[in-house]
């Protein structure tokens, strides 16, 4: 736990503090501290094992391999070109979800949860990271700035929802009432962009992160916040030598996928990393904004965030035996990873039980299923709203309660 979530947890807020969800439902703030939390989880979830650590990494890429020599044997030999390009594709679906758990493996290392080593746990996040096309260091700045201010509105980094006004002011109106209800077709184009390239961009361009102001309207000025410059405001002073670092992490495997067409030609490059690996920035984006977005969970404005209110202003879902097996409970226990990020993965469930029974009904949780409710999500969250320092969701559809009309 930082210095930050401490000094935040001990603040003066708001007692017994209300807000109106878009169902109309009552929700209550909680007021315990993350000291409260970490004291009710058993002593053995904080234990972190590297040969344990270890096992998930060599069993992911196994599996990898596997999949791919079962891929590469058989595929080819499928009379029917339709059945080939069909079984092709389900074999880069399939090929990348022992990447994400590669992937999230890198995460854990971020978080220092993978081992005891801080040395051991930044060469293994790197080494994998890169391979997953994500670089290690700028992730782990940026993402440590997010569980730090997790649902406080002006501060945190990631899924950022807009405010009403703001949200107004770029549709160009100035009363709800003036503007028919969003078409299916424009969430469509929403989705479709943000699941095919939306984690792309997030790296490149610092996109639903927070605005940047001082870095003025210039078509380039995105590009300045980007996860590739070490000199980007999203980092703190002395970070660049490791933004670096893993920009040369992304270039070595950019020369690699380069030698890997050269000898093997695009079509091998292509089923076997570029597709998969297009298809974990889908599941990473996919998850991650589902665990941070849902009508039931608030922001919070400076003066009632604390550390354990943004930490509980997550979710947890179901996503069945690919959840757990591959995206190693990354889904299912995120809530418990948001209050103490150093738990590794595998003592996290023990962890959740024992936060569920302390927190009670400040336990966010849905087991619909996740694909239903990205659409919903997407309908139902449009901008956050409130005046007494809890912001909830609205949305402009007519879904739920509807939005102040100033």
């Amino acid at each position: 736990m930082s210095a930050t979530s401490t000094t935040q947890s001990r603040k003066k807020i708001t007692a017994n503090l209300k807000a109106t969800t878009a169902t109309g439902e009552t929700f209550t703030a909680p007021d315990y501290t993350i000291r409260d939390i970490i004291n009710c989880i058993p002593k053995d979830c904080f234990q972190r094992s590297l040969l344990k650590s270890l096992s998930y990494v060599a069993r992911d890429i196994a599996f990898m391999i596997l999949f791919g020599y079962i891929a590469q044997t058989y595929i080819p030999t499928i009379p029917s070109k339709t059945l080939r390009f069909f079984a092709w594709s389900a074999y880069t679906i399939l090929e990348s979800f022992p990447m994400v758990g590669l992937w999230i493996l890198a995460h854990e290392c971020g978080h220092q949860a993978f081992s005891e080593y801080p040395y051991i746990n930044d060469f293994v996040g790197w080494v994998l990271h890169s391979y997953c096309g994500n670089p290690y260091f700028s992730w782990k700045f940026s993402h440590k700035k997010h569980h730090q201010h997790t649902g406080h509105i002006d501060k945190d980094m990631v899924f950022v929802p807009k405010r009403g006004e703001e949200w107004k002011k770029q549709r160009g109106i100035m009363k709800f009432s003036e503007l028919a209800a969003d078409s299916p077709l424009s969430a469509l184009s929403t989705l479709l962009i943000q699941q095919v390239v939306g984690f792309q961009t997030y790296l490149l361009i610092d996109a639903t992160g927070q605005p940047h102001p001082e870095l003025g309207n210039k078509w380039y000025s995105p590009f300045i916040a980007s996860h590739f410059n070490p000199n980007a405001p999203i980092f703190d002073k002395g970070d660049g030598k490791f933004i670096i670092l893993s920009d040369l992490g992304i270039g070595i495997v950019g020369y690699v996928v380069y030698q890997w067409i050269q000898h093997f030609g695009w079509f091998n490059c292509m089923v076997h990393w570029i597709v998969p690996y297009l298809l974990v920035n889908h599941w990473i984006v996919f998850l991650t904004f589902l665990q941070h977005t849902d009508i039931t969970l608030p922001h919070y404005e400076e003066n009632e965030w604390t550390f354990a209110r943004g930490a509980a202003s997550t979710i947890d879902r179901e996503f069945g035996f690919v959840g757990q097996f591959f995206f190693h409970d990354i889904i299912e226990t995120h809530v418990c990873h948001h209050y103490v990020s150093r738990i590794p993965f595998y003592n996290a469930r023990k962890a959740t039980k024992a936060i569920k029974e302390f927190v009670g009904d400040n336990y966010a949780y849905s087991d619909e299923n996740m694909f239903v409710t990205l659409w919903k999500a997407l309908r139902w969250c449009e901008f956050v709203e409130g005046d007494n320092g809890v912001l909830m969701y609205r949305n402009n559809n007519g879904f739920g309660l509807p939005p102040k009309d100033d």
